[in-house]
Order: structure tokens, then sequence, then C-alpha cells
């Protein structure tokens, strides 16, 4: 039976950390045993030449088969082909905005949502986990913090992440909510998501002291119910959920 499987990180990586537990997690997710095929789409950074080569360097031969892919200077044709070619899809940080124009300009978005549901893992950090949520918390129209309301959909609701790293999104979040934004997922720094299907699975994290939470209304009120934890590096880290 084929998974429908996306890991939304709130921060952390290869491009925010040293230590690779969570690019590893998405890697073990993969269909392909041995070195899976991880495509690294930079968009929402306008393909920065110094991102994908830091991309290209946490994704050694020896670790996965990895390319990249372009829009800004598009040189693949079948864009559904290519996509399904791949084993996981790694979406990088930057405008989230900016991001899914694009997508929708080249129609990356269909080709996207086909692989999807074929069983190819999509992932990211930042916008790449915004952008599969209905909506989210983005600074793609500069500051102060603001609702996207433009997601892909693949999952519902909302999605915020740095929740631990810029305290601004916590304030500008809670009023949104308050407001009307859909209950939102909320990730620190090092904390991922992992859903299956368009259920959470699991919380996974690098730090042990990195949280997730959903928050949402209850009784007229806006509160953060946390999920348990697992660190994956030495030893283990579990919360409740409140």
């Amino acid at each position: 039976m084929i998974e429908r499987q996306i890991v939304a990180l709130g921060g952390g990586g290869f491009s925010m950390e040293k230590r690779p537990h969570l690019d590893d997690f998405v890697l073990n997710l993969a269909r392909r045993h041995g070195k899976p095929r991880i495509c690294f789409i930079a968009t929402a950074s306008g393909d920065n030449d110094f991102y994908i080569r830091r991309f290209y360097e946490s994704f050694p031969p020896s670790r996965a088969a990895a390319t990249c892919l372009r829009l800004y200077e598009r040189t693949v044709n079948d864009l559904r082909a290519f996509v399904l070619e791949q084993d996981v899809i790694y979406v990088g940080g930057g405008a989230t905005a900016n991001l899914l124009a694009v997508w929708r300009v080249h129609r990356l978005d269909r080709a996207l949502r086909d692989a999807w549901r074929r069983g190819v893992v999509m992932a990211g950090v930042s916008a790449g986990a915004i952008c599969w949520f209905e909506d989210g918390i983005t600074d793609s129209f500069g500051m102060p913090f603001r609702a996207l309301n433009d997601g892909l959909g693949f999952l519902r609701g909302g999605f915020c992440p740095h929740y631990d790293g810029e305290s601004a999104r916590q304030r500008i979040l809670r009023r949104l909510v308050r407001r009307g934004l859909p209950s939102t997922f909320a990730a620190d720094d090092g904390a991922a998501l992992h859903f299956v299907g368009t259920r959470l699975k699991e919380v996974v994290s690098s730090r042990p002291d990195a949280r997730a939470r959903i928050v949402h209304l209850r009784r007229g009120k806006v509160v953060e119910d946390e999920f348990k934890v697992r660190y994956l590096g030495t030893g283990s880290s579990a919360r409740a959920k409140s």
C-alpha cells in the first residue's frame, strides 16, 4: 500500500545544523533502499547558489543520489516525470509566497501532488514546510508576520516554523488564531512533524528540548497542546500532549 508522507521541519536540517538527525530521518523514509534519490528545490530562496551547494555537500554520493530542480533557470522539460523519479523532495526555506507563485506558474504544484500520492516523500524546512498546509505564518510580505492564506492544502490547517527562535511568531500566531486562523502546528527549530496520509504520526527532534504543539481555539480561548517528541540523538525525550 502506497503511503503519502510529509515531514515538516520547524527549523534545522543541513541548512541550520551540523547534526544530521533530521535529514537522516527523512532519508530513511524513502522507498528505495541503499542510496535514495533526493531532490532539493530552492525556489523560496531564488535558487540561491550557496544554499544549493550546502545541499550537495550534505548529501554526497556516499549518502544519496542528490539532484536539484531549478526553476529560475529551468532545464527540466517534463517536471512530472522528473519528480516521480525521486524518492524524496526536500524544499528549502525562504519566501513562501514567492515559492508558491513560481510553482504554480510552472505547474510544479500539480506534479508534486501527484508524486506525493504515489509515495514520494515530501519534506521541507520553514517555507518548505509551510507550503504543504492550507495556511501558515510568513514574513514573505515583509514584517510583521502575517497569515499566508494560500498554501497547497496537502495538509489541513496551518504551520508555523521557528516557534522558539522568533518570539514575534508566538504573539502573532495567537492573535491570528483568535481572529479565525485555522488550527496551526507550531514547531521549534530542531523539531519535525511526520505526517502519514493527512494524519500526524509522530514528532521527532534533533535537540532534546525542541518542542511542537498545535495552537487552536478551545471554548473561545487560544490554547497550545504539546505533542510527544521523540529525540533522535543519544537517549530519548518525550513530552505528553497537554
